[in-house]
Order: C-alpha cells, then sequence, then structure tokens
C-alpha cells in the first residue's frame, strides 16, 4: 500500500483479520461475534414469531446505505465536498487576501501536520479532515498565485491536467487494464522512498545552495534539458500510480462492507494524492515554460 491513510486503516488494507468475518468470509454485521454457534429464536406466541418473520421476508433487501456499510456515493460525495473546500479556501487566499505569503507558509505548515495526524488517526475525524482541506486550500491558493504571476495560464494547465489524469487513472482501473499486483505495489513503495528523499535533498538545496538554482537539482541540464522534465514526468507517472492503489482500496473497502463512517478516510485519501498530483504538475509545467 502507497497511501498511508488506506495502509494504516483496518479495513482498507490487505489483512482481513481486522474486520469481523462470518465462517464463510462474509463481513459480520452490527454486534456479530465470532466464533458464536447455532442460533436462538424468541419464543413464539399465538403464532406471532411467524407472521414478523413473513413480514420481515416480504420486504425488498437491505442496502450498504439502509445497514450503515460504505458506499461508492459516500466517498464520491465527501470528495467532492472536500475538493469544494479546497477551491473556496484557494480562491479566498488567491483574490480575497492577495495570495499573502503569511498564510500560505502557515497553511503549509498546518496542512502537513494534519495530514499526519488524519493518516494515522485509527478512527476517522470528519473536522480534522475538513480543517485539512481548508488548510490545503489556502496553500494552494497562494502558491497558485505565485505560479500564475510568473507563467500565465499554468494553473488552469494544471488543473486540466490533474482532471485528466484522475479521469484517465480511473478508467484503465474500472477497465482492469491496470491490476495492483503485490509486484507493483512493491515497486510504488519503493518508488515513492526514493522519490521523497530525493524531494528532501533538494529542498535543502534550494534553500542553502547556490541562488541561480531555482529548482535546485531539477535546473540542472544533461544535453541540454532540465533534469526537472524527466524527473517530473516520473513523479506524475507515480502520483497516478498511487491514485490506482487508492482506487483498490477503496473498493475492497466497500466489498468488505466497512463502515460508511470510513468514506471521510477514503475520501481524504483520494484528496492527498490529487493535491500532490496537482502540485507536480504545476513545478513540471513551470519547468517546461522556462
Amino acid at each position: 500500500m502507497s497511501n498511508p491513510v488506506f495502509e494504516n486503516s483496518p479495513y482498507f488494507g490487505k489483512k482481513r483479520g481486522a474486520v469481523p468475518q462470518t465462517p464463510n468470509g462474509y463481513p459480520g454485521h452490527p454486534g456479530y461475534a465470532p466464533g458464536a454457534t447455532g442460533t436462538t429464536y424468541p419464543p413464539m406466541v399465538n403464532g406471532q414469531q411467524v407472521a414478523d418473520l413473513e413480514h420481515a421476508y416480504a420486504q425488498p433487501p437491505a442496502g450498504p446505505a439502509q445497514i450503515g456499510r460504505m458506499t461508492y456515493d459516500d466517498v464520491i460525495v465527501k470528495t467532492g465536498g472536500l475538493l469544494a473546500i479546497v477551491v473556496a479556501a484557494g480562491a479566498l487566499n488567491w483574490f480575497v487576501l492577495g495570495a499573502n505569503m503569511g498564510i500560505t507558509i502557515a497553511a503549509a505548515i498546518v496542512g502537513l501536520v494534519l495530514g499526519l495526524v488524519n493518516s494515522f488517526k485509527r478512527e476517522p475525524s470528519p473536522a480534522l479532515i475538513m480543517a485539512y482541506a481548508a488548510a490545503e486550500g489556502l496553500f494552494l491558493g497562494g502558491i497558485s498565485a505565485v505560479f500564475e504571476s510568473s507563467y500565465s495560464g499554468i494553473v488552469l494547465q494544471a488543473v486540466l491536467a490533474t482532471g485528466a489524469t484522475f479521469v484517465a487513472t480511473l478508467l484503465l482501473f474500472k477497465s482492469g487494464a491496470v491490476r495492483v499486483t503485490p509486484k507493483l505495489m512493491r515497486f510504488v513503495l519503493i518508488a515513492l522512498v526514493g522519490y521523497a528523499l530525493f524531494s528532501l535533498v533538494n529542498l535543502g538545496i534550494m534553500f542553502f545552495g547556490s541562488s541561480d538554482a531555482a529548482w535546485g537539482l531539477r535546473s540542472m541540464e544533461i544535453m541540454g534539458i532540465p533534469l526537472g522534465i524527466p524527473i517530473g514526468i516520473f513523479a506524475v507517472g507515480l502520483a497516478a500510480f498511487c491514485l490506482i492503489l487508492d482506487f483498490d482500496a477503496i473498493k475492497r473497502g466497500v466489498e468488505r462492507g466497512v463502515p460508511a463512517k470510513f468514506a471521510w478516510s477514503a475520501a481524504f485519501g483520494l484528496v492527498v494524492t490529487l493535491v500532490w498530483l496537482y502540485l507536480e504538475f504545476l513545478r513540471l509545467l513551470a519547468i517546461f515554460r522556462e
């Protein structure tokens, strides 16, 4: 698993032990006690029990929403709501606050802290997740305004590229053209660790290295091509693979019948990956412009 939001959840991961299972492998219903055998019925009084059973059998089967289980609709609605918060907060910082850099930097730090807190929480907290979306929106609004002032139209290009990548990965996953295998998960995990280490080193060079290298190691040229271009393309592809792993985790969660509240965790995980993907497109396009 690549996204810690899903990896640290007892419901979305590969291991089934955290969720009660019936002897036949189905998710246990509320109040189900693993290992209990036999069924006890209340005593019948004047045929009332039979009438109650006949009435129950005549009702339409309850769907996941009726029994408090997570559905795809839950994830879609909550993801849309979080993205709306991101956009609203971004617009606030960009157009109302004038892309205040103090607020932008503070929002980046708060977003990082809330992202870590939400990633490692066992139970989702809607308030903290929405607070993360607001903080990320303020940060993205400020940083997007800076990029837009230097490269006109770049924000719209990054938004369109992010949306197109999301749709493409979702279609590939739904069609079965890309399957999540243990080999793919190992590759993504190793690539994520390597890219994270490179990003930390590059960040240090940008702050403490030569002022001529605006992008750090990414500004280096090989055969006239900035190193940031192949690295940016690799990062975009890595984020796209992470989206596919996120879709697979959500699919397993729905199939296992996890509680409905974990739709917040699923939506949060998707937003984290989409924010990362947008930032990678923004930087890649800026390097192309230069």
